[in-house]
């Protein structure tokens, strides 16, 4: 015989469960935006963009050197916003501030990365065995987000109800 669990009990470790996944996930962006302030990078990036261009389908390659006109204008501001976009990302996601921005920023970060950078994972040819890493980073983003990941063990539990018409932008609870 089973015992039914209440439902705030299970509501409870499902929140904590997003909000472990919250955190360790921007640890792994933290871990990544410290390669991103490495003067190797800031050196390479026009370069890391070039190399997706090559044998992607003539959309895709349009897509690329549109961006990449633009980062050679000033790639080294390019890198470093990169960094701090990355940096600022792990932190609102190891503290838990303002995660629903957080998530939608993330999302939108991991897209252009998938889309230049990632080649949109391509180019396809038999044989090709990976679709990038980025496409996957949307899809926990989109998790955390409908999650609520800042629910618990965050500052937007605090946060969120002082925001008032802003709190969408947070994931804590709200007064009612």
């Amino acid at each position: 015989m089973t015992r039914a669990v209440p439902t705030s009990s299970v509501s409870r470790s499902r929140s904590a469960g997003f909000a472990i996944l919250r955190i360790l996930f921007g640890v792994v962006w933290a871990i990544d935006a410290s390669f991103k302030w490495q003067s190797a990078f800031v050196n390479a990036f026009a370069g890391y963009l070039a190399g997706a261009l090559k044998g992607q389908p003539p959309a895709a390659h349009a897509w690329i050197e549109f961006w990449l006109g633009i980062i050679r204008v000033n790639p080294t501001l390019f890198a470093r916003l990169i960094a701090v976009c990355e940096t600022s990302l792990a932190i609102a996601l190891i503290l838990g501030i303002l995660t629903n921005l957080a998530c939608a920023g993330g999302a939108v970060l991991s897209f252009m990365i998938w889309s230049t950078a990632e080649g949109f994972g391509g180019p396809y040819h038999p044989g090709s065995t990976d679709i990038g890493t980025s496409i996957v980073y949307i899809f926990v983003f989109a998790a955390l987000l409908l999650g609520s990941a800042g629910r618990r063990f965050s500052v937007d539990q605090y946060l969120a109800p002082r925001l008032r018409q802003w709190a969408f932008l947070a994931s804590g609870r709200t007064r009612t």
